[in-house]
């Protein structure tokens, strides 16, 4: 009887492993060392992704100096060299990684990606420089509604009640910055800018797309940079203006502020949702506005002032609602 039953314990790999004592404890230790990697650090990515996007504020606010005080050039100019300095470090970082692989799946949404970017360059760039800087900016930072409103139809996102409450409120202060009116001078800038952050809006939607295939950072910058290069590059030679070179010098630090900043909101949508990130986005209004009082003198006007207080505290209580619903979510009866 005994040795029948070494022999079916032999037969029995789980009889083996129950027998001997350290192979147990080790596959222990590997189930447990599993669940642990299995856990994502939520609260660090979170915060990292914070990181990332008010430095990525930050750099755009240097953005829209540095293409103000490039002076009177054309806007799609601007942009051509913005992208040109953005092409070049996306190249740098991924020559250094020595890949330029493309993830599966990630050619069209790529593509679209670099279409509406693009869409949202220049209508930020026109309205930047026929418009009070901090307005500007303010228009462009509707971009985070918009993505709630893409990401129903891009990601299949279900939004709720109080997400469509805040886009509508949102909008509704972006009429108090755009004030409607029959001079097309004013009104034509302004709606400009709001489909810049159109266009914007959606990107980012299709950078949280594309990370979620995992696709790369610098490879979405490097693509979406060289396609609007090539993209605008027949209007730029149709329209280009000679410069001076303090021109050149404030369109390439542009450039430079935007590739920091395009860098970091990528890196910053990779590592958290927009939805718990979004709202630190909107430092850049701060900054920008900052910039606007101490270099050009620009004080907004008070209707402008409401739309800012509008927007800003539309996205910061749509920011702590979510919040508290991920806190605290519904539960949910199942039977039995």
């Amino acid at each position: 009887m005994e040795s029948f039953s070494n022999k079916e314990n032999l037969n029995n790999p789980s009889s083996e492993i129950l027998q001997n004592g350290h192979t147990m404890s080790t596959m222990n230790e590997v189930c447990r060392s599993n669940k642990d990697e299995k856990k994502p650090p939520k609260e660090k990515k979170t915060w990292l992704g914070i990181v990332y996007i008010v430095i990525s504020a930050f750099c755009f606010s240097l953005m829209s100096v540095c293409v103000r005080k490039a002076g009177d050039l054309p806007t799609f100019q601007k942009a051509f060299f913005r992208n040109g300095v953005a092409a070049v470090a996306g190249f740098i970082m991924l020559a250094k990684s020595r890949s330029f692989k493309m993830q599966k799946g990630s050619f069209v949404p790529l593509i679209l990606r670099s279409i509406v970017g693009t869409v949202g360059i220049i209508g930020n760039f026109y309205a930047i420089d026929r418009m009070n800087i901090s307005d500007a900016s303010i228009l462009n930072k509707l971009a985070p509604f918009f993505s709630v409103l893409f990401s129903i139809w891009i990601l299949k996102e279900k939004a709720s009640v109080f997400d469509l409450l805040f886009v509508a409120v949102a909008f509704g202060g972006a009429l108090f910055v755009v004030k409607p009116s029959f001079d097309v001078s004013e009104f034509f800038p302004a709606l400009v800018g709001v489909f810049g952050g159109l266009g914007a809006g959606m990107a980012y939607t299709f950078v949280r797309k594309l990370s979620n295939q995992g696709e790369r950072g610098p490879f979405i910058v490097f693509f979406f940079s060289v396609f609007s290069c090539l993209a605008i590059l027949p209007i730029v030679i149709v329209q280009f203006q000679p410069m001076e070179w303090q021109q050149v010098v404030w369109l390439l630090l542009a450039g430079c502020a935007a590739s920091g900043a395009q860098f970091s909101v990528t890196a910053a949508y990779a590592h958290a949702p927009a939805k718990e990130i979004s709202v630190y986005d909107y430092s850049q209004v701060l900054f920008t506005a900052l910039w606007g009082v101490l270099i050009f003198g620009e004080f907004p006007d008070w209707l402008s002032a409401i739309g800012y207080v509008i927007i800003i505290g539309a996205a910061i209580a749509k920011y702590f609602v979510g919040k508290k619903k991920r806190r605290n979510p519904p539960t949910q009866v199942l039977d039995e």
